[in-house]
């Protein structure tokens, strides 16, 4: 129990927060949209990363959270001067046009 919701609680909320995620990336084309389920799935990482962690009253987790949360930072820079490049250059950030950029 933390803060009288048990464990379960918390692993099915992250468990739908992560089903969405996933179903958002493999359904939707959009880059932005592709960006933001990736966030969801790494969000539902965190929220079971800090509920393992304060169940065993161990902050080893709640660190770790820190760095996923600088890796994401980081690959959404990345990712939005990448997709800037891309509307710049096709004028639509429709992930199924990157195959034109092959040739």
């Amino acid at each position: 129990m933390i803060n009288g919701i048990s464990i379960n609680m918390y692993l099915m909320l992250s468990a739908i927060i992560f089903i969405i995620g996933a179903i958002g990336v493999m359904a939707r084309r959009n880059t932005i949209i592709l960006f933001m389920c990736i966030e969801l799935m790494l969000n539902a990482v965190n929220l079971l990363l800090v509920a393992f962690s304060t169940l065993h009253n161990d902050a080893s987790g709640q660190v770790f959270v820190f760095f996923v949360m600088a890796v994401a930072a980081a690959e959404v820079a990345v990712g939005l001067a990448i997709l800037s490049m891309i509307y710049r250059n096709l004028k639509s950030i429709d992930s199924d046009l990157l195959g034109n950029l092959k040739n």
